[in-house]
């Protein structure tokens, strides 16, 4: 449990989410309905598809197929960092600038649609149209990681306090849910292909998988940017896009200017930068791990990413329902004790089914890690700017995404152990929690309050 700011006056102390409402206390009014928060939680099943085949098919399309060689690799690896890096950089400005005339929904639908478009285009690239690969790439990622921010900036908009950490957790399983099945139906279009009549030709089943991955994207956006609203009402008159741009340059400036009046969000974040590099380092190096050490080929790899999908729904659903009653922050901090033990124990991983049994007890805490951490935003966001507070977080879980993979690969060259690769990510997951240690969820919600 968090402790009671002692700057505070007992008087004007309110109940903190660190602590479970004590009995008889009337809970709020909720602020949206099971429909508006089956719309939202429905994107994270849509955008999923993308997170869990651009992993598999499409970089294996890119660096097989299209542009096999260096050029394949320096895409993926290279162009990945740089869009990634840049729409980081974006997220703040145009969260402002959807807060000012009150258009998350339009971003959302606009920067969604534009990437599971891109992605349904992929299907058209050929080797002898590398380009046009390269160009639709650059948008499905800027279109994922953008469109991110807008998503989870409504999440204070329909969930109140005391549901806040189940409705993220919402999201967060239907979006394993989601990413499973599909991966699951294209290696199943792998497999079974010629059954169906499709031509024996892989490289054309890789192609029909990324039609699957924008079609599922597209698809299942429609529902959540047709019921979704925005609640917060413009600030005054509708403005321009450029006027909209120039005044979200100066809200972000001011809010830069002021961060002093946001310090349990800004130590948040600085937590959250460090323990998410850790946790998404995790995510992209662990095949790496079981490759270098274990010798697993890629059905047997397939399989483990089947399994913590899987495995994480009914984790996101468990560390939410735990959050809304024993408080987010010490959730969160025994997630991050859970993740420090898994990496000290990979020191002792030998066999294939030891890796399997470190996924699975990974795929317990990853959504809910994931899922803790946006409640806990959610909680602390001034209402009046959730589109330029989550593009902060967005910023926060992305901009620094490059030192973790830097770090397990540099590690990994010099001592050719990928025990030590992999045990040496603990340093991400202890500084982050001393950096959240003296968060006060109670007091970060007086100052978002007073924003």
């Amino acid at each position: 449990m968090t402790t009671a700011d002692p700057s505070q006056p007992a008087a004007n102390a309110d109940i903190s989410p660190d602590t479970p409402p004590a009995s008889g206390v009337s809970p709020t009014p909720h602020k949206g309905t099971n429909r508006e928060i089956f719309a939202w939680a429905l994107y994270d099943w849509a955008n999923s598809a993308y997170s869990t085949l651009s992993i598999t098919v499409l970089i294996s399309y890119i660096k097989q197929d299209v542009l096999p060689g260096a050029a394949g690799t320096l895409l993926v690896g290279v162009g990945l960092g740089i869009t990634t890096f840049v729409s980081a950089l974006l997220s703040p400005v145009l969260g402002a600038v959807a807060d000012a005339n009150a258009s998350k929904r339009r971003w959302l639908a606009g920067t969604a649609l534009a990437g599971a478009a891109a992605s349904t285009l992929m299907f058209f690239t050929t080797s002898e149209l590398a380009w046009l690969m390269v160009v639709l790439y650059v948008i499905s990622v800027m279109g994922m990681e953008l469109s991110q921010a807008f998503y989870n900036a409504f999440l204070p908009e329909i969930a109140e306090d005391e549901r806040m950490g189940r409705v993220s957790a919402w999201g967060y399983a239907l979006g394993y849910a989601g990413g499973g099945l599909a991966l699951a139906l294209v290696v199943l279009l792998f497999a079974f292909g010629d059954k169906l009549g499709l031509p024996g030709d892989m490289v054309f089943r890789k192609r029909l998988g990324l039609l699957l991955m924008g079609l599922w994207w597209g698809g299942f956006t429609l529902p959540t940017v047709l019921v979704l609203k925005d609640k917060s009402k413009p600030a005054g008159q509708h403005k321009p896009l450029l006027e909209a741009a120039r005044i979200a340059f100066g809200n972000v400036g001011h809010t830069l200017a002021n961060i002093r009046s946001y310090r349990m969000l800004t130590i948040f974040m600085l937590g959250f930068l460090v323990y998410n590099d850790g946790v998404q380092t995790v995510i992209s190096q662990a095949s790496v791990f079981a490759i270098e050490l274990l010798q697993m080929g890629t059905q047997e790899l397939a399989g483990v990413v089947l399994m913590i999908q899987f495995i994480a729904l009914p984790g996101a659903l468990a560390v939410g329902w735990l959050g809304d009653r024993l408080g987010q922050k010490p959730v969160l901090m025994v997630c991050l004790a859970v993740w420090t033990a898994i990496l000290s124990l990979s020191f002792l991983v030998s066999e294939k089914w030891h890796f399997w049994c470190m996924a699975a007890a990974a795929a317990l805490v990853l959504g809910g890690t994931q899922s803790v951490s946006r409640a806990i935003m959610g909680l602390m966001t001034p209402p009046r700017h959730t589109g330029e507070f989550f593009g902060f977080f967005n910023f926060s879980g992305k901009a620094t995404s490059i030192f973790g993979p830097v770090f397990f690969s540099v590690i990994l060259a010099v001592t050719k152990k990928p025990h030590f690769a992999l045990a040496s990510l603990l340093a991400f997951f202890v500084i982050g929690w001393a950096i959240v240690a003296p968060l006060n969820i109670g007091e970060g919600q007086r100052q978002a309050r007073q924003a």
